[in-house]
């Protein structure tokens, strides 16, 4: 059995202050309380790769959301594994480098209740 979803896409200006308007963007169409800061963290980190636009994806298949953020420039390892990964890897399901190197990607699960540790 195959799980409906939508995908929405918006290229944002690779510049801080679009931070604020990418989870404004999230809110209004993910229902997950965290997907605005995962939005968030992810937007931050492709930003600090030198990109001049970061790519916002965001997908929703079930009970599953998943938010990608990609730009034009390979990521190095602290982009990808900086202070925004631990956040993002506490608030999401699951969560990785997307194949090309070039952006990042969570996804998250409304059926998931996460433990405290």
């Amino acid at each position: 059995m195959s799980e409906s979803g939508q995908t929405w896409r918006r290229e944002f200006k690779a510049h801080p202050a679009e931070a604020r308007q990418v989870r404004e963007w999230v809110d209004t169409r993910l229902g997950h309380p965290d997907a605005p800061q995962v939005a968030n963290e992810l937007f931050v980190s492709v930003l600090a790769s030198g990109t001049e636009t970061v790519r916002m994806t965001l997908s929703t298949a079930g009970s599953r959301a998943r938010v990608t953020a990609a730009g034009s420039v390979e990521l190095k390892l602290h982009h990808s594994h900086g202070p925004g990964f631990f956040i993002v890897h506490g608030l999401t399901t699951l969560s990785g480098l997307n194949t090309d190197g070039k952006g990042l990607w969570a996804q998250l699960d409304s059926k998931t209740e996460r433990t405290e540790q």
